[in-house]
């Protein structure tokens, strides 16, 4: 009996190298975009398998917080644009006074230019009050929805369609404007389209906003601070178990 196959089990084989380098490929070359969406609307059945992909992304204790607002209408989406513009205005006072032209010159949303928006949202209540995982971090639900969202975004970029994520907005404004419940938390506002261009770098590393950071600076290994093979003093390795270190 326990020689059979197991029905629901497939077989853990490596892609073939055209299928891997595929999807580095779209890990790689996936951007926001903010301003090179063109007017043509995405067909449904194309939305339907981005949003099967984000469907398919995993989540702790298979609680599948998620759910998403599709928003076409004119109306919905100039509403949603004022509140971004409110808050932009208090975002750019937060910077200093150098920054601040830099700030205005960057495009930050697609609200009114993409053919869809997605309100992509989580729901704390979906799986019940204990969840498999979450007992201890709350913040699992939201976690798990980046989840569906970053597989949505591959999954754009794979079928030539832009996404940008617009998060500068105060919530309240935005569920009100969008009839979402008070217990369901916005995670990402997301404008996507098809576009013809992309930027080779991320947009704010082309623009000198930021760069990106060096890998093996942001690498550790057995413990904070502590780079892969550097050894372990033992004076370092009893600072890590010291009780309060």
């Amino acid at each position: 009996m326990h020689d059979r196959p197991n029905e629901f089990l497939v077989r853990a084989a490596p892609f073939a190298e055209h299928d891997r380098d595929a999807v580095y490929r779209a890990i790689h070359t996936r951007r926001d975009v903010r301003d090179q969406f063109l007017p043509d609307p995405m067909p449904d059945n194309l939305v339907r398998r981005l949003l099967e992909a984000a469907h398919a992304a995993p989540s702790v204790g298979f609680m599948q917080p998620w759910s998403f607002l599709l928003i076409r209408n004119a109306e919905k989406r100039e509403a949603v644009w004022r509140a971004f513009q409110r808050a932009n205005e208090e975002a750019e006072a937060m910077f200093p006074e150098e920054r601040r032209s830099a700030y205005r010159a960057l495009k930050l949303e697609g609200i009114r230019k993409a053919p869809l928006n997605i309100c992509v949202t989580s729901d704390p209540e979906r799986a019940g009050p204990v969840v498999l995982g979450r007992t201890h971090d709350a913040r699992m639900d939201a976690f798990s929805t980046v989840c569906a969202i970053q597989n949505l975004w591959l999954a754009a970029r794979a079928e030539g369609v832009g996404l940008g994520w617009v998060s500068i907005f105060h919530e309240g404004e935005v569920k009100a404007i969008l009839g979402i419940p008070d217990r369901v938390q916005i995670i990402g506002y997301l404008c996507l389209g098809y576009v013809d261009e992309l930027y080779q770098r991320p947009e704010l590393d082309v623009k000198g906003w930021r760069k990106r950071l060096a890998l093996d600076d942001l690498i550790f290994e057995d413990g904070w601070g502590q780079t892969p093979g550097t050894p372990v003093t033992p004076e370092a390795a009893e600072a890590r178990v010291r009780p309060g270190s």
